[in-house]
């Protein structure tokens, strides 16, 4: 009976961490401007997420907005469609309702795969998770 408990355990433990995973972005404008991207809530229990991109998924420049609760935003690893990657380093402690200053792609506009945000959780009062979204900014220079 407990080896039974504990499959049932395990079986419904796997399922939850299907629900619960990061869906990607799905960017449908090419309109030039400021687009939201992604966005994911940071736990305490963790200290990386991860934001999947797909579609429309060239970007000039990115930015991050935090709602709900503080949180250090340490950096952002930004792996791009052809292979490459960047790491964007922003040591910088967001407030809620916060955004970061705008951080521009190297060689200008590239299709985005992956964004990975390194963290760590600020202690509030409350225990809120933060939310973080990212923005991207289309310039589409290749089209003019």
């Amino acid at each position: 009976m407990k080896k039974l408990m504990m499959i049932i355990s395990l079986a419904l433990s796997g399922v939850m961490n299907v629900v619960n995973a990061q869906k990607p972005a799905v960017v449908v404008s090419d309109k030039t401007g400021w687009h939201k991207i992604g966005e994911t809530t940071v736990n305490f229990e963790k200290e990386t997420d991860e934001i999947v991109v797909m579609g429309a998924d060239k970007f000039a420049s990115l930015k991050f907005k935090v709602t709900d609760a503080a949180i250090d935003l340490i950096n952002a690893d930004v792996y791009y469609d052809n292979g490459t990657s960047e790491k964007i380093k922003i040591n910088m402690p967001l407030k809620m309702a916060g955004e970061t200053k705008v951080f521009n792609i190297k060689g200008g506009e590239h299709d985005l795969k992956k964004v990975v945000l390194t963290y760590k959780t600020l202690p509030n009062s409350n225990d809120k998770k933060a939310h973080v979204e990212l923005w991207g900014l289309k310039t589409n220079a290749d089209k003019k």
